[in-house]
């Protein structure tokens, strides 16, 4: 799964990776995004043909939704099940996107205790989480709302020993495709990262609150300071 991440890239640096044409948006630094916030994501636009980096909401409203205030949050979309649930398969056929990210957050339970790890790509370049968008209009006033779910795998060997779920990582050449931009299968992408992509820190307690957000939450622990060793004081 993914339910929080870091991107301290600027939209700037980002419209340069994904090659996006639109202006781009305002959006502060953060390393402790959690479902709900506004996120960047790269979708295609097919009336000019260009990349858009825009902002959308993390939490999938589907288009049938009545009331988004007692529905549950859909801020994941299993990769099995994607083209077949009616919250998503629409999205997926026609509205997929890429979430741009630095580094995602994991929980390893250990009895009583979680421990949180951060999980970047080993390479050093951006994440490029492969998610799906939906506008949700509402019936009252008319505003819509624009919505996004990060879509999640089986975990790879590296995220394992972490758990179970990742989320699905798309590579470069990967990106034409899965935006729609280029004929191809995006069901053939819906698979883990290799076993080589990513590398995995354990890191401070402090990222379990949303209250906390800065750079000093992806700097490593000491494994026997996560382990509770000797040295964990």
């Amino acid at each position: 799964m993914c339910g929080r991440f870091a991107i301290s890239l600027t939209p700037a640096d980002l419209a340069r990776v994904f090659s996006t044409g639109n202006a781009v948006p305002n959006f502060a630094p953060t390393w402790n995004l959690p479902p709900s916030q506004p996120a960047l994501v790269v979708r295609h636009n097919p009336k000019s043909g260009e990349r858009h980096l825009d902002l959308l909401r993390w939490g999938l409203i589907p288009h049938f939704e009545r009331d988004p205030a007692h529905a549950r949050m859909l801020n994941n979309a299993r990769a099995e099940t994607v083209a077949k649930l009616p919250s998503f398969r629409g999205a997926f056929a026609a509205r997929r996107c890429i979430v741009p990210a630095e580094a995602f957050y994991e929980w390893k339970r250990d009895g009583k205790l979680k421990q949180p790890f951060a999980i970047a790509r080993a390479d050093g370049a951006p994440l490029a989480f492969g998610g799906l968008w939906e506008s949700w209009t509402d019936p009252v006033n008319g505003d819509i709302t624009r919505s996004f779910a990060v879509v999640t795998t089986d975990a790879n060997v590296t995220m394992a020993p972490i758990h179970d779920r990742m989320p699905l990582v798309l590579e470069p050449a990967d990106w034409p495709v899965w935006l729609g931009e280029r004929e191809g299968d995006p069901k053939v992408l819906l698979r883990p990262a290799a076993d080589t992509v990513l590398r995995t820190w354990p890191v401070s307690t402090a990222v379990n609150s949303v209250r906390h957000d800065g750079a000093e939450l992806l700097q490593p622990m000491r494994e026997e300071a996560a382990q509770g060793g000797p040295n964990s004081a």
